[in-house]
């Protein structure tokens, strides 16, 4: 591994004052001021930043990474406002004259149509073919009477869906499994390319909570050469028994991927969600699917085993019982969203030692559906600041697919809590500019001697850019333990 030398570069965090930084077998090794670091005798690839301005990597700390991959090739629906407005999109897609096996649509979002899903208005998009249309939050899919029989097939049991087709929750999840199962090098292919667009976003290193244990697909890819990330493998209740049989606790680091792949948290699913209107409410609505009792032996068991739990929580009476279970086990962990808080419960997570893992990007996207559905406690969503303010680490992710894999437009939600011209929503809910910088690295703020190389070099300050700014941040470079992912010449 060659030597690398940053030349004139301002460090995020630090007064700005341009440096000189040296990097030696991964790590960071000198700070001078600018012009006073030569290369020296080594092998040395030398970089002009040009004023440029050096952070630690970038951390995605919540992603479903393969569903990313693949939605990355599916039809987008996202921007579609109603159920006909989906069915037309597939039908024009269905005319071109699609040869793969089953349509499938991603990013749809009801809540705020003005009629519901029909399965009559997809079984006439695409007579001849399964279609099937993913949930932007991934709780439900919609389905035409083709793609309900081919999916109870491939699921082996009938799926329950109505007349529109809809399935929710684990039926929607099984769906959503079973249209992941493709060959190897073909979701490879798509995750090598998922992997080097997160390069390009200053990305280093992501949390991938797939349900589908993912420890061996990623050494097998590290090991193929697909080597742009750092990940940490989560594990769902399926396949805890397995993992507790290999011995694997949250950190170990996987032999042979030069210390890119990772034991990650132990995933547990407490409710719903807000857009599929199945998150565990204290009104009683909503969809508890682990009561206390249940989770909280699950949770013993997988932290007894070293593995730190990681807690999908979205409505407040399924956060209030994440942060039970929490307590009752004397662990810490995270707990996944926290969409919606009872006031008394803000300071459990710092009390708790419990991190509150955000996804900004939803504020935005859920902003009316919030104000809808949760009008009366609109107040007490996406509350970051709140957590901030009571000592809780709040770090940042992008739930992809669910909101795309960029920690720019995550940092840009945070502290602007706006978007596409609209005013702030909430906006006493924005968090600093500071904390939401720590919460998208490791915890680190600035690069110093002694950090393991893990950096991006970008056009402008994030601790000053406006939020317009941060959302389309000219990323110059990315690195990991020194080595370029992406750099522009």
């Amino acid at each position: 591994m060659s030597d690398l030398l940053l030349r004139t570069v301002r460090r995020v965090g630090t007064s700005g004052a341009p440096a000189d930084v040296r990097v030696r077998a991964g790590v960071v090794t000198a700070v001078a001021p600018a012009g006073t670091l030569d290369p020296g005798d080594h092998d040395t690839e030398v970089v002009e930043a040009d004023g440029a301005w050096l952070g630690p990597g970038l951390v995605d700390h919540h992603t479903h990474f393969d569903q990313w991959a693949l939605v990355r090739r599916r039809i987008d629906v996202s921007a579609c406002a109603s159920a006909e407005a989906v069915a037309d999109v597939l039908a024009a897609a269905a005319r071109t004259g699609v040869t793969d096996a089953v349509l499938i649509g991603h990013g749809y979002r009801d809540g705020l149509w003005p009629r519901p899903a029909r399965r009559a208005l997809l079984d006439a998009a695409a007579p001849g073919l399964p279609a099937v249309v993913i949930s932007a939050d991934l709780h439900a899919v919609w389905c035409n009477a083709r793609a309900l029989a081919h999916f109870a097939a491939a699921v082996g049991r009938p799926l329950p869906a109505g007349e529109d087709g809809v399935l929710r929750e684990q039926d929607a999840f099984d769906v959503t499994a079973a249209l992941s199962r493709v060959p190897d090098d073909v979701l490879d292919t798509a995750v090598a390319d998922a992997v080097d667009a997160a390069a390009t976003r200053g990305v280093t290193q992501v949390v991938d909570l797939e349900m589908r244990f993912g420890l061996d697909r990623w050494t097998r890819r590290v090991r193929d050469g697909i080597d742009g990330l750092r990940v940490a493998c989560g594990v769902y209740p399926d396949d805890l028994d397995a993992v507790i049989a290999r011995g694997l606790r949250t950190g170990d680091v996987v032999d042979g991927t030069r210390g890119l792949v990772t034991m990650g948290p132990f995933k547990v699913v407490t409710d719903g969600s807000l857009g599929t209107r199945t998150a565990a409410m204290a009104t009683g609505e909503g969809m508890l699917v682990w009561p206390f009792d249940e989770l909280h032996a699950i949770t013993r068991r997988a932290v007894d085993a070293g593995l730190v739990p990681a807690i999908h929580a979205i409505g407040d009476r399924a956060n209030t019982v994440a942060l039970d279970v929490f307590e009752a086990v004397g662990a810490r962990g995270s707990i996944e969203h926290a969409q919606l808080l009872a006031d008394t419960d803000v300071e459990r997570f710092a009390r708790l030692g419990v991190t509150a893992s955000v996804q900004p990007e939803h504020a935005m996207d859920d902003r009316d559906v919030v104000d809808k559905y949760w009008a009366d406690s609109a107040e007490r969503a996406y509350v970051f600041a709140s957590l901030a303010a009571a000592g809780a680490r709040v770090v940042l992710g992008s739930d992809a697919p669910v909101a795309p894999l960029d920690p720019w437009v995550s940092l840009a939600a945070a502290v602007g809590r706006d978007r596409d011209g609209r005013a702030p929503w909430h906006p006493e809910q924005r968090m600093t500019a500071l904390a939401a910088w720590q919460g998208s690295t490791d915890g680190r703020v600035s690069v110093s001697v002694g950090d393991v190389a893990d950096l991006v070099l970008v056009a402008d300050d994030p601790l000053t850019a406006s939020t317009a700014t941060l959302r389309t941040m000219p990323v110059l470079g990315t690195a990991i333990a020194g080595r370029w992912t992406h750099l522009e010449r």
